[in-house]
């Protein structure tokens, strides 16, 4: 008898079991990002993730580096950080959630072809792509910059818009990078805003006063304003001649990513030849050797201006408070 009840109790269990296997719907693979990426980039590379990774469902948070990083510290803050991965501008704001011990490595990322500074050697972190910062300028504009220190000229003043840093993460690896430049430093800044140079909110709000007219020169993440030009915009963009700044607009999974499956599958399809090759149709320098890039560069490459991300780092909060003493937020 007891064998018996012990038989029938499994079966019982085995019939519960089925019961919930059969009534209930497997649970849906989600992701939640949040990206700094421009809408229509972000779109594109949600639906190609999704082509290749069918029925997972995608949430997407977008907004610039600065305000991204605002959300997630009140988020920290309150102990509930929603996302799973992030996909912004720049190394510098990644070395902060770094430090805060926010990112979870994933040591099994595929890195063959990358070059060793695109990454973080703990792998926490990994650059998509190379991003640059330089000069764009309309072209019924008077005079032509080739150099950072054009902008400076006297016959330019009131006529230049850059983002602000307090915004876009871009603009803060250009502050720190051109203010550690012995040939530039503060001092340039200083005659930028004697020039009376203004700062908008992000780089399509600069992209759109060149464009108009209402500004003719500004500083301005490459992609945007070759992309503009190619499709019929009335600008064209400077790589000056003291180097360019980059950024590798890293992703990262956060240690509090409630789906790190799905989160690292977005990270292998954006590190793997197709994801480069959606990258240089969209209009970006892939980071992945062997990748061509689509877009329009120099002859002779892309002098790109040395920096130093630790110092940069350090040195965030001070030179925010700076920028805004000379042009406000």
């Amino acid at each position: 008898m007891r064998g018996l009840v012990c038989r029938l109790g499994a079966v019982a269990s085995l019939v519960v079991v089925g019961f919930f296997a059969v009534s209930l719907p497997a649970m849906a693979d989600k992701l939640m990002l949040y990206t700094s990426q421009p809408d229509k980039d972000a779109a594109e590379t949600v639906a190609a993730f999704k082509a290749e990774r069918p029925g997972t469902e995608v949430d997407i948070f977008r907004s610039g580096t600065t305000e991204i990083l605002a959300k997630l510290a009140a988020e920290f803050s309150a102990g509930q950080p929603r996302p799973d991965v992030l996909l912004i501008a720049d190394a510098v704001s990644m070395e902060i959630l770094k430090k805060e011990n926010r990112l979870a490595a994933y040591k099994e990322a595929k890195l063959d072809g990358f070059p060793a500074g695109a990454f973080d050697p703990d792998r926490t972190y990994f650059g998509t792509k190379l991003i640059t910062s330089g000069i764009v300028y309309h072209k019924s504009a008077k005079f032509q910059p080739t150099s950072w220190a054009d902008l400076a000229r006297p016959e330019l003043k009131g006529q230049i818009i850059m983002p602000s840093p307090f915004y876009s993460g871009a603009a803060v690896i250009v502050l720190g990078a051109v203010t550690q430049q012995s040939g530039l430093g503060w001092k340039y800044f200083e005659s930028l805003a004697a020039n009376q140079m203004v700062s908008a909110r992000g780089n399509g709000a600069v992209l759109k006063s060149v464009a108009s007219g209402e500004k003719p020169y500004g500083i301005i993440v490459e992609f945007m304003a070759l992309n503009a030009k190619a499709k019929g915009s009335p600008v064209e963009f400077v790589f000056p001649k003291e180097g360019v700044v980059p950024v590798t607009e890293p992703v990262a999974i956060l240690r509090t990513a409630p789906n790190p499956v799905a989160a690292r599958a977005f990270v292998d399809f954006l590190l793997s030849e197709k994801g480069q090759r959606m990258a240089a149709k969209q209009g970006y320098m892939p980071a992945l050797s062997g990748v061509p890039s689509e877009m329009g560069l120099p002859p002779g490459g892309v002098n790109l201006m040395p920096m130093d991300v630790g110092r940069i780092l350090s040195t965030t909060d001070a030179d925010k408070k700076r920028f805004a003493q000379l042009f406000g937020e």
